[in-house]
């Protein structure tokens, strides 16, 4: 009984990566510039931060602006460390829509202040994450597109294509400095047209025009 409660506690321990800036448009519409940066932005969000099973999604009390940024979501497969980007596509199999919530009022102040900005993006519940899908059903990571829609209108829509840093880059970085682990998540960006959401609103997120994701704000 003790092993089986260890492994369970170990099998529900992962790491939640989310990337910055790695779509062109997005980053003009944050910051007003076109320009790629050299590396990748990496940043982190705490194992509580994951929302899964179509649970509702609570505003935080301490923002003001809580906005949605629409991704997807790789899933690391295999243990690796320092993964040269040629065999990067080993590393992971199943994708999916995601949400990397953000408290844009918070955000913008630990920016302003040089501050870093981990608390505006890995706060409890802010990676919401749709039914995984199996990448092989879906073919090319670079070539897939996603949605979300907000009260039955779409509000954001991406094409892997558009990615400045590309998914086997991504893994290959990350993997310089962390050990890619079975159960990993990478979001991998959002594309342009974040916008806030409010009590009552309804989430679908879409992966090649299947859904995969749904939800309620509270």
């Amino acid at each position: 009984m003790f092993f089986r409660s260890v492994c369970t506690i170990f099998a529900i321990i992962m790491k939640i990566f989310g990337i910055g800036f790695n779509y062109l448009e997005h980053n003009k519409e944050l910051e007003e510039t076109l320009i790629k940066r050299e590396e990748p932005v990496i940043f982190t969000k705490a194992d509580s931060a994951l929302l899964s099973g179509g649970k509702p999604f609570f505003i935080p009390d301490y923002t003001q602006r809580c906005e949605y940024e629409t991704e997807l979501v790789v899933r690391i497969c295999r243990l690796g460390r320092s993964i040269a980007p040629r065999w990067a596509h080993r590393y992971y199999d199943q994708v999916t829509v995601g949400i990397d919530f953000t408290a844009r009022d918070l955000q913008q102040r630990f920016r302003a202040n040089g501050m870093p900005w981990e608390l505006s993006k890995g706060f409890d519940g802010s990676a919401v994450i749709g039914e995984m899908q199996q990448l092989a059903d879906y073919g090319d990571v670079q070539n897939l597109h996603f949605r979300l829609d907000k009260n039955g209108q779409t509000v954001q829509e991406g094409w892997t294509g558009d990615m400045l840093f590309r998914v086997d880059e991504i893994v290959s970085y990350i993997s310089r400095f962390f050990t890619l682990k079975m159960g990993d998540l990478i979001y991998t960006g959002t594309p342009v047209g974040v916008g806030p959401v409010s009590e009552g609103d309804h989430l679908e997120g879409y992966l090649e025009g299947k859904k995969v994701l749904e939800f309620n704000v509270r």
